[in-house]
């Protein structure tokens, strides 16, 4: 898919640091279309939902993505992460620094991790999560895979011994050793 541009004079004009090497980002109407025609695909395309998502790098959309979780049998192929991994390969890069996230939803703690991990910039959204759980709280699960928002986000803040989900922490001196190991190559490189 060709990568999309917004011409300069469609950018509206701003006062900024002028010492800044990056122009402050703007929001953009086009790439907010662009997340919310993405997302309604999914009214057409089996498998999919009605969350998409842009990555835009200079005025141009770099990445696009659609939630494909139940046609890919993927929890994490949120309209967000989607993007996020079109982007990369597309720049063939794991670090989007400088890049905003324009997205149909307010992304779940999992999709803004992803954009931390990422380095994403700023973040426009266009319904909220809430709106999304009135609108679609009352699907039969045999319709959607739901996620519950407000746990997943507590459930992420926590320490790992302190969260619902046990765990238990084994063989920490192999796995420590080859961390030790591959930064050390890294290192002489």
């Amino acid at each position: 898919m060709p990568l999309s541009r917004i011409g300069k004079a469609d950018r509206p004009s701003h006062s900024g640091d002028v010492s800044s090497p990056r122009e402050e980002a703007i929001y953009q109407n086009s790439f907010m279309d662009r997340a919310i025609a993405l997302s309604k695909t999914a009214l057409s395309t089996p498998g999919t939902e009605p969350f998409g998502a842009v990555v835009v790098k200079d005025g141009v959309i770099v990445g696009e993505g659609l939630n494909q979780s139940l046609k890919a049998f993927d929890p994490t192929s949120h309209g967000e992460t989607e993007a996020i991994r079109d982007a990369c390969r597309k720049l063939e890069c794991v670090d989007l620094s400088g890049c905003e996230l324009y997205s149909s939803c307010e992304p779940c703690a999992m999709c803004v991790a992803t954009m931390e991990i990422a380095g994403i910039a700023k973040l426009y959204y266009a319904a909220s999560m809430k709106d999304a759980g009135n609108v679609l709280g009352s699907l039969p699960k045999a319709k959607r895979h739901p996620i519950d928002a407000e746990r997943l986000l507590a459930q992420c803040g926590l320490p790992a011994q302190e969260r619902d989900m046990p765990s238990e922490q084994q063989m920490q001196e192999p796995a420590v050793a080859i961390l030790e190991e591959w930064a050390t190559a890294l290192r002489g490189a």
